[in-house]
């Protein structure tokens, strides 16, 4: 249903467009301003998506109320393109399978599959991909392109040897009819599928097939496969030839004319291949072989290419790399230096990222608003389509009586079935409205946490350096890195495993313990019948209990005090974490606190509260907390946390 909802959007906003310009429409009428349309499309399709969709909706447009099937198949197929090119898969499938209805090619179902394999739904995508093997009359590139699309798909489902075959019949179609760029495509694929199935000797020799042939085609290809290869050889852990390899790349990447330190033939993303991720990644071969003297040079000549071209990630991978080969090499004064920098990048990245998600925020609204003009111009074709039926109606009445009646009838029913089409349609979309907002305030809430962590982490750094500890600090500040490594790492998911979790939380109370040994002692108990690894959890979300814990009741009891960590099976799929402490009390810490103290607290668990409640909305109650007294003087807190496995 969904589906057909996307091709009303686009059948309307063509209306809308022929209705706002009726001169224009009726000057340029006709097949060949249907043709104009979809050629500015493909023209502005990688540019400016609005433009080219608005250009394919006045292609449907010129077409009339009655398109022919055949046109409105090709208009369709060019839309589901831009939303693929632009990662919206999910409309580009739906178009996909509009355009099919329509008009089956086999253009458009390679498309399709395409689609699908992008979404990882590889069982959809056999389906749609295995009936093109009897079609006959493919030329040599659909063919090609099949075979590859199949060979994917089989690698998803990790039955390498059909995954293999498949590619294997891709390159003999490709061979014979000389479609040189996709044999080096091809030879990689298949060293992919048997790197995959850990058969290293055949990969390592499909791998050197493939960096042979692409030397023959363009530069920019032939730097993406030695790239591919060396980061084979660094699963292998051949250092020495990754290097070699990746040297090799970075010289031909800054001779490319107008490419230097650029990305060889790609927008700027996580795995684009530049200077500085090339550089990055030698540094980190030097390191795995503790030549931290060669490491240096590459880490910071990465750190400055990353900086003039603004990529905050790699500017922040490694600057936190340097800091760590520094500590390594046991300069601990440059690596809290570096460190220090790494910090204020992580600031900026975070800032950037309040920045996206406050703009994604606004696409949405546009969205939604842009959704509410078409569902308008629905709302009137309905009104319209009613008028004419009951106009229609009243002449059909003075003939036959019986006939009337059922025109009322026929009227009645398929007005209830669009009201209820109507509104089915306005509840999904409210729906995804409200996932969209979940998804938008659960970035915003992490991205909230993880500077309050991060900050009262580094007041524990300074306290051992105004104590002129020097030794204990240097410790603290190695265990810490670690620390902050789990937390960044974590910080972009939903849920994590518990395992990882409570390896973050014993490492974060062992930090804290070390700050005041002589407040409190701590243990965690795990029962042995509980599977970390099948149980998920938000990350983080145990860490701000056990700091209440230790900063607002452990710390100002005057003995010492114990915290007690514990998980129990309390069913099935349910697990209960026990946190406890012996400290002053919540009645206590409240008369200590200052007024900030309690400002920042308040904020603290109100962002801990906020979450749970969007991921027990998004994931069906999956997360419960509670907390209460552990005496009756009103001593002691305990935190009860009841945790679920998503079904």
């Amino acid at each position: 249903m969904q589906k057909k909802r996307y091709l009303f959007m686009a059948f309307y906003l063509a209306l809308f467009v022929g209705y706002s310009q009726p001169q224009k429409k009726a000057e340029d009428s006709g097949e060949t301003s249907y043709l104009v349309y979809l050629d500015s499309a493909q023209f502005y399709k990688k540019a400016n998506i609005a433009k080219s969709i608005d250009f394919i909706a006045q292609a449907i447009g010129s077409l009339g109320k009655n398109p022919g099937k055949k046109e409105l198949a090709l208009a369709l197929t060019y839309l589901g393109e831009v939303y693929q090119y632009h990662k919206q898969y999910d409309l580009a499938i739906s178009n996909f399978e509009d355009a099919q209805e329509a008009y089956k090619t086999s253009k458009t179902a390679l498309l399709l599959g395409k689609a699908y394999l992008q979404l990882q739904e590889y069982e959809n995508a056999a389906t749609v991909l295995h009936p093109l093997e009897e079609v006959k009359g493919l030329v040599p590139y659909q063919k090609i392109g099949l075979y590859e699309l199949l060979g994917d798909v089989y690698k998803g489902f990790d039955e390498t040897n059909k995954a293999i075959a498949y590619y294997e019949e891709g390159l003999k179609v490709a061979v014979k009819n000389q479609v040189s760029p996709k044999i080096p495509d091809l030879n990689s694929k298949i060293a992919d599928a048997y790197a995959q199935d850990n058969r290293l000797e055949e990969a390592e020799s499909y791998y050197g097939n493939s960096l042979e042939l692409s030397s023959q085609q363009a530069p920019q290809r032939a730097i993406q496969e030695k790239e591919k290869v060396a980061d084979f050889y660094n699963r292998k852990n051949q250092y020495e030839d990754e290097i070699k390899l990746r040297k090799k790349s970075l010289n031909e990447l800054q001779a490319l004319p107008g490419m230097a330190a650029k990305s060889a033939g790609a927008k700027a993303e996580k795995d684009s291949i530049t200077a500085q991720r090339i550089n990055y990644k030698i540094a980190n071969a030097y390191a795995a072989q503790d030549k931290y003297d060669e490491a240096i040079p590459y880490l910071e000549e990465s750190i400055k290419e990353a900086d003039s071209e603004n990529d905050l990630i790699v500017q922040k991978d490694a600057t936190r790399k340097l800091s760590e080969v520094y500590r390594d090499k046991g300069d601990f004064s440059k690596a809290f230096e570096t460190y220090q920098k790494y910090v204020a990048i992580v600031d900026t990245l975070y800032l950037r990222k309040e920045q996206e998600i406050s703009q994604a925020s606004r696409f949405s609204r546009e969205i939604a608003a842009s959704q509410g003009r078409i569902t308008g111009l629905e709302k009137e074709r309905e009104l319209s389509q009613s008028k004419y039926d009951l106009a229609l109606t009243e002449q059909q009445l003075a003939l036959e009586s019986n006939r009337r009646q059922k025109w009322i009838i026929y009227s009645l029913v398929v007005g209830m079935l669009l009201t209820a089409l109507a509104a089915y349609f306005f509840y999904r979309s409210n729906r995804q409205q409200q996932l969209a907002n979940n998804l938008l305030a659960l970035k915003s809430l992490r991205s909230q946490m993880n500077p309050h962590f991060i900050f009262n982490a580094l007041n524990s750094v300074n306290n051992f350096i105004a104590k002129n500890d020097e030794r204990s600090a240097n410790r603290y500040l190695s265990e810490f890195s670690t620390l902050m490594r789990a937390v960044l790492e974590n910080s972009e998911e939903d849920f994590i495993s518990l395992s990882r979790e409570l390896e973050l939380i014993e490492l974060y109370v062992k930090l804290e313990h070390s700050r005041f040994p002589e407040k409190f002692d701590y243990t965690i108990n795990l029962d042995e019948q509980i599977d970390t690894e099948a149980f998920q959890i938000p990350p983080m979300l145990l860490q701000p209990y056990i700091e209440n814990a230790i900063w607002h009741g452990l710390r100002y009891k005057e003995e010492k005090g114990t915290l007690s960590i514990e998980l129990t099976q309390k069913g099935r799929d349910i697990i209960e974490i026990r946190i406890s402490d012996n400290g002053i009390g919540r009645k206590r810490s409240r008369e200590l606190k200052t007024s900030n103290q309690k400002t920042q607290n308040s904020k603290g668990m109100g962002n801990i509260k906020k979450r749970i409640g969007i991921l027990n909305t998004m994931y069906k109650d999956k997360v419960s907390v509670s907390v209460q007294d552990l005496n009756e003087d009103a001593t002691g807190t305990r935190v009860i946390l009841t945790l679920r496995k998503v079904v």
